[in-house]
């Protein structure tokens, strides 16, 4: 019911925009038409009524929806009882599933006196509630779009107005963006913390060895071995299985995109790019059993024809796989960045005597070498964080090797392989993967750095 009542309340404020905005429309209209000199031209005029009507009203019922259930889950607490209140975090977050399961009609045996008394409350106050956050949004929009209706004349600066709100809508865009991603490092940097001060940081930094199954084996008291937590084995994984692939992606991103944008007719062209652009559309699954299908066995074949022992998940299978998959990734970026390059630098290397390779190779490249860099940096960032393929193709063990043929595991399919399932927040188990999505932040952060040094340094600007 709050769902279809929000979704109302949504259609009505925008129905009075629209209303206020043909108003507004409507009014310059008639004056452009009466030949009276306007600031703006009158569609602007009906964007100003409107985005005034609909934007407050917008913003005051999304606040008001959020902050209607914070104050509710604090009265619940007057509902629970002591044996809640004193259980701490989870207790009471088990207790507010409870009334939400009753609220919504999902019950599981008779639910307890309290529970039906507080489901009933929370009931009756977002009833109240709805009213309430109904008659205050429909109230804004009318009265703002009254009053903006009002302002409008032939010298109000109606375009600017408009610009200024759609400035203020960038500007709340820019910041959500950038407080999510400092949400997001904050959120790793605390827990990571909480881990450190369980497992010393040289160990996890600088430890041969990855094995926190032990953990559950100590607490049981079976007499198991010691969890140990050291990084240095997922993170030789992580980079070989990405040079691997980058050995793949590369070359073949980058030649393919230089045949596409100064060799390629324009009908193959038109065929080609599309069929290449189709890889980065292929579910990482997919990749995931073709690497573990059909490329893994055929390696081991492979290597047990020659006498060498391959691991029936390796490396080698799951870095052919994904630098197939990042292909794309650097040919389509290449192949954009290469036709940006200015054809007045062809011509000039052509009319100095160069060959089309030689123009190529000492004009055209360097000229795109920043964006270049920037395509292999992202293909390099996509291959650290994909999971999938090394999960189905290379395994999950832990193994400090240098071999591409030998199996070994990346920091993402350990996150995944942690925090799969009912997990204790408290154990150090559960608390090393935010420590390595930590370490895999600043690595990735220190790869865009790179990039952007890198195009700072080789940028040029054209005529």
């Amino acid at each position: 019911m709050y769902t279809v009542s929000l979704t109302s309340l949504l259609l009505a404020v925008l129905v009075i925009g629209g209303v206020y905005f043909y108003l507004g429309q409507r009014w310059g209209a008639r004056q452009w038409l009466a030949s009276v000199k306007l600031h703006s031209l009158p569609r602007y005029y009906g964007f100003w009524a409107g985005m005034v009507a609909a934007v407050p009203a917008l913003l005051l019922l999304v606040s008001l929806s959020l902050a209607d259930d914070f104050l509710f889950k604090s009265m619940l607490k007057d509902f629970y009882p002591d044996d809640v209140i004193n259980g701490g975090g989870v207790a009471r977050a088990i207790a507010f599933t409870q009334v939400m399961n009753f609220v919504e009609g999902i019950h599981f045996g008779a639910p307890e006196s309290w529970v039906r008394e507080a489901g009933d409350a929370w009931v009756g106050w977002q009833r109240v509630a709805d009213r309430v956050i109904a008659v205050i949004t429909i109230g804004c929009a009318l009265v703002a779009g009254f009053f903006a209706f009002r302002q409008i004349n032939p010298s109000f600066r109606a375009r600017n107005g408009v610009e200024r709100i759609i400035l203020w809508a960038l500007i709340a865009s820019s910041t959500i963006a950038i407080l999510t991603t400092i949400g997001i490092v904050l959120s790793v940097l605390f827990e990571s913390i909480r881990f450190f001060k369980l497992v010393p940081i040289q160990d996890f930094i600088f430890g041969l060895e990855w094995n926190p199954q032990f953990e559950g084996a100590e607490r049981a008291g079976s007499g198991g071995g010691t969890a140990t937590y050291g990084m240095l084995p997922m993170f030789v994984g992580t980079f070989l299985i990405s040079f691997v692939a980058l050995t793949v992606a590369v070359p073949v991103g980058l030649f393919s995109a230089i045949y596409l944008a100064e060799y390629a007719s324009h009908r193959t062209r038109s065929v080609v790019k599309p069929l290449l652009e189709i890889l980065a559309g292929v579910p990482t699954v997919v990749y995931g059993f073709f690497a573990a299908l059909t490329v893994a066995p055929f390696i081991r074949a492979v290597g047990a024809s020659f006498g060498v022992e391959v691991a029936s998940e390796s490396a080698l299978a799951a870095g052919l796989v994904m630098g197939v998959m990042i292909i794309p990734f650097i040919s389509s970026l290449s192949d954009d960045v290469i036709n940006a390059v200015p054809q007045s630098l062809r011509d000039a290397a052509y009319g100095l005597g160069s060959t089309k390779s030689e123009a190529i190779r000492q004009v055209v490249l360097p000229s795109a070498l920043p964006g270049i860099v920037a395509a292999i940096i992202l293909a390099v960032s996509r291959a650290i964080g994909e999971t999938m393929i090394v999960v189905m193709a290379a395994g999950l063990a832990a193994n400090l090797s240098f071999n591409p043929l030998d199996a070994v595991t990346t920091v993402t399919s350990q996150i995944v392989t942690i925090l799969v399932g009912d997990q204790e927040f408290e154990s150090a188990k559960t608390l090393s993967a935010f420590a390595l999505a930590l370490v895999l932040i600043i690595i990735t952060l220190g790869l865009n750095f790179f990039a952007l040094q890198v195009v700072k340094r080789y940028r040029e600007q054209y005529d």
